[in-house]
């Protein structure tokens, strides 16, 4: 597993510079970790008012490794602070802290060409998405995009207690783009996959729409451009799996989860099959 230096960037075997990776093979699932990045460009990195810390702790690190036992995965390396790609444009700059969970993320506002630069990435990253998605489609027909994301249930502190169980389950389907009716088969078999997996020694609380309800900028382009074949579900990961205030991973449970999401291919694989 990567590990993150004090500066917050990765170190070990993965010294990938670009904005986003791609891999690709022969499946019609795909998994995604658009918020797993905690690079920012060096034309804006001055201007960041937050320490990399506070950062990620509102990033999704690790969700790319959790995605790296899939064939098809696509993993982008810059912070959501740069740039949220799961927002619609308007909306993808923290430029206002009700934006960003009450953070001032700028010591001052970019320029407007380097607010150009970042939404040309945003552009970038939507037609690529859609590029690599019409590829599978053509391939396979119907396809099942894994939205993977995490998030904290510590927001009171390290010390204070979390949010309540009922509140935050440990992982949270999100479907609200998504024709249901369409697609149900698909997400009972995602759920019941990830409610029957042993995940750090122990059985998932695993429930649909409660901590989110998956309305994020990335599903609802899929189901919009893809509205007859492209399945997208944001699964989300309450933070149970590191701690959130130091950003230190279990590694056997991060293990675990991707040998759990590399497990679910093959039965959403069968699942579209049984389709046709």
């Amino acid at each position: 597993m990567a590990a993150r230096q004090s500066d917050g960037e990765y170190y070990g075997n993965n010294e990938n510079k670009g904005f986003w990776s791609v891999d690709f093979g022969n499946s019609p699932v795909i998994g995604t970790a658009i918020h797993d990045g905690h690079r920012i460009r060096p034309d804006v990195s001055g201007l960041i008012a937050l320490s990399p810390e506070q950062r990620l702790r509102e990033e999704d690190p690790f969700t790319g490794e959790m995605v790296a036992g899939l064939t098809n995965r696509l993993v982008v390396h810059h912070s959501r602070f740069e740039i949220d790609l799961n927002r619609a444009a308007d909306q993808a700059i923290y430029l206002k802290p009700e934006q960003s969970w009450g953070l001032e993320v700028w010591k001052e506002e970019p320029a407007q060409e380097a607010i150009r630069q970042s939404l040309d990435f945003h552009a970038d990253y939507y037609a690529m998405l859609e590029t690599v998605l019409s590829a599978i489609e053509r391939r396979h027909g119907a396809f099942v995009v894994l939205d993977v994301h995490s998030y904290n249930h510590r927001r009171q502190g390290a010390a204070a207690p979390p949010t309540a169980q009922a509140e935050a389950p440990d992982i949270n389907i999100g479907t609200f783009s998504m024709d249901r009716s369409r697609w149900g088969d698909i997400v009972s078999a995602v759920g019941h996959h990830f409610a029957s997996a042993t995940i750090g020694g122990r059985r998932l609380d695993v429930r649909e729409n409660v901590a989110f309800q998956g309305k994020g900028e990335q599903t609802r382009f899929i189901h919009e451009r893809f509205a007859e074949n492209g399945c997208a579900i944001a699964v989300e990961f309450k933070k149970f799996f590191m701690d959130e205030w130091t950003g230190k991973p279990d590694a056997r449970v991060v293990s675990d989860i991707r040998e759990a999401i590399a497990a679910l291919q093959p039965v959403l694989e069968e699942c579209l099959r049984s389709r046709r």
